[in-house]
C-alpha cells in the first residue's frame, strides 16, 4: 500500500514541532522502512540517539492522532487484493516484516480486509528493524519454513539487505521508494514491474534458487 503521504506529513510535523528543520519529502521517502530512530538520525545529522528516541515517540503519538482523526490515507496499489488471493489459493504461506508496531499494522490492514492473509506478522515492537534479519528469521521459525523456500518481497534496499542477511531470496518491486537498480545492487534476484507477475516470478525464482 502507498503510505508515503501520511508518513511524510507526520515526519515533517514531528521535526517542525521540535524546532528542527523540516526534512525534504524525497529524503523522508528514502528512509521509509528503517527503524524510526535510525530514520530520524539519517534525516538530521544533528539528532543524537537520545534525541531520536524522543522524536520517535512524538511521531508515534502524532500518527495515532492522525489515524483517530481520519487523516491517515493508505490506499492499496491496484491489484493487491487479487494478487494476495491468488497467492493464498496457490498455498503460499504469507507473512509481513514491517517497521510498524503491531497495533499500527492491524490498523493499516484491517480496513482493507487483508490482515488474515498474513499468518506471521513481524513488527518493530517484537523484533529488530530492517536490515537486521531478525524479522525474517522469526517468520521462518513461526511457520516452520526453511530459508531455501523463503522469499522476501520489498520495495527498498533495506528489504533486500534484510533478505540477504537472513540467507533468503529477495524480490524487489519497482513502484516503491527505491529505484530498481538500487534494489538489484542490494541483492534482489529480480525486480517486478507488475503485480500480476508475482506468482509466476516467485515460482521461477524458487526453482532457480540462490
Amino acid at each position: 500500500m502507498d503510505s508515503q503521504d501520511s508518513i511524510i506529513t507526520a515526519m515533517a510535523t514531528t521535526f517542525i514541532s521540535n524546532g528542527l528543520e523540516r526534512p525534504d519529502a524525497s529524503d523522508i521517502r528514502r528512509v521509509i522502512g528503517l527503524p524510526l530512530d535510525e530514520a530520524m538520525m539519517q534525516l538530521n545529522s544533528g539528532v543524537s540517539r537520545a534525541d531520536a528516541d524522543g522524536l520517535s515517540q512524538v511521531y508515534k503519538t502524532l500518527f495515532r492522532k492522525m489515524r483517530q482523526d481520519g487523516q491517515v490515507h493508505e490506499p492499496l496499489f491496484p491489484g493487491v487484493c487479487q494478487t494476495l488471493s491468488e497467492l493464498d489459493r496457490a498455498d503460499w504461506t504469507l507473512g509481513i516484516a514491517t517497521g510498524k508496531a503491531s497495533h499500527g499494522l492491524v490498523a493499516t490492514l484491517e480496513p482493507h480486509g487483508i490482515l488474515d492473509y498474513f499468518v506471521t506478522r513481524q513488527t518493530s515492537d517484537v523484533a529488530k528493524g530492517k536490515p537486521d534479519p531478525e524479522m525474517v528469521l522469526r517468520a521462518m521459525k513461526e511457520t516452520d519454513t526453511p530459508p531455501e523456500t523463503t522469499v522476501m518481497i520489498g520495495d527498498t534496499t533495506f528489504d533486500m539487505e534484510m533478505a540477504r542477511n537472513a540467507g533468503v531470496l529477495a524480490v524487489g518491486v519497482s513502484w516503491g521508494y527505491h529505484k530498481p537498480d538500487e534494489l538489484y545492487q542490494s541483492g534482489a534476484k529480480i525486480v517486478i514491474d507488475k503485480l500480476e507477475d508475482f506468482e509466476s516470478v516467485l515460482t521461477t525464482v524458487m526453482e532457480d534458487g540462490q
